[in-house]
């Protein structure tokens, strides 16, 4: 029986899906995704002699993560869609299996205890590098709000431990120009080439962008006015920022000029990111969360970058 659903559906696919252009599919064909299998390995603890409820395979949950902030999607907007399109169950590689969602949220969970996320990004860019892509002449970091629930407390309510609200526990507020933003704040490296997202750090929203470098010894690292005088292990190749009574001189604005053009890439990924995904906001209560999600959004922007560099084109849904 199952067989001939599994028939049925790839039928479907191939026939009304497939000559209609499934971006997806191209996408799941750039990573070797067996290499995170074995992440898998003491996530779960249910392996027993006496046996377990089986767990659903490890590439099958980093795919519907990937998804869901490719998509933009809540847990159970997540579950819904996995269930009513067929290019998703196709992307997932199984037919049959359809995580609810509250599986969705115990997964993230266990990456968050267990810390193997960072074992997820690192295959993935140790991928990115097979592929000859690398950091060459030099990296842009900055950095942008990803909002957060607020709730309807006022700020001086406590947060963290004392929270008693919706609100995010560990969100802040931070206000740039006239507009003030609560939840937290993605920083992240890209390099100059190809814009590949290298390097990822998230924080509260108040957190200063300076006081995050991502760059790596030897690496020249663009920045806006920011990151004017922070510290770096890279060279500092930030734009100059002109201080009450000592206004800029001609040779730091043309300096601050060439800059600008040079780092305008990273502006792209961010684009990207809140505009085609449609991913800016997260409805988490607490930084480590928010950092899981903001790496899937990353990988998530690095696939579609690729798909981009692989395909000539850029067109997406």
């Amino acid at each position: 029986m199952r067989t001939l659903i599994d028939f049925s559906i790839m039928h479907e696919y191939n026939k009304n899906v497939l000559p209609r252009g499934d971006k997806l599919l191209s996408i799941a064909g750039l990573i070797a995704w067996k290499r995170f299998s074995p992440i898998g390995d003491g996530l779960y603890k249910n392996k027993t002699e006496r046996g377990g409820r089986p767990n659903i395979d490890i590439i099958i949950m980093i795919k519907l993560l990937v998804l869901q902030e490719m998509f933009g999607l809540s847990d159970p907007q997540l579950e819904l869609q996995v269930a009513d399109r067929i290019s998703f169950r196709v992307f997932l590689g199984a037919t049959e299996t359809i995580p609810d969602y509250t599986t969705v949220w115990l997964f993230r969970k266990r990456l968050k205890e267990s810390g193997k996320y960072n074992d997820i990004w690192d295959e993935f860019i140790n991928q990115l590098r097979a592929k000859g892509y690398e950091v060459q002449t030099g990296v842009i970091q900055d950095a942008s709000f990803i909002t957060s629930d607020p709730g309807h407390a006022k700020k001086d309510v406590p947060r963290g431990d004392e929270a008693k609200t919706r609100r995010s526990k560990d969100g802040t507020w931070a206000t740039k120009g006239k507009k003030s933003n609560f939840g937290y704040k993605a920083h992240v490296k890209v390099d100059t080439e190809h814009q590949f997202i290298w390097a990822v750090n998230t924080t509260t929203a108040s957190v200063h962008d300076s006081r995050v470098d991502l760059a790596e010894v030897g690496e020249v690292r663009y920045g806006d006015k920011a990151y004017s005088g922070a510290k770096t292990k890279g060279y500092d190749a930030s734009m100059k920022r002109a201080a009450r009574g000592h206004p800029l001189g001609i040779s730091d604005i043309l300096r601050n000029e060439r800059i600008s053009k040079k780092r305008s890439p990273v502006e792209r990924c961010f684009s990207v990111i809140k505009t085609l995904f449609r991913s800016g906001h997260v409805m988490v209560t607490t930084v480590e969360n928010a950092a899981i999600k903001v790496m899937f959004k990353a990988i998530g922007y690095n696939l579609y970058n690729l798909h981009g560099l692989s395909n000539k084109e850029v067109v997406w849904r």
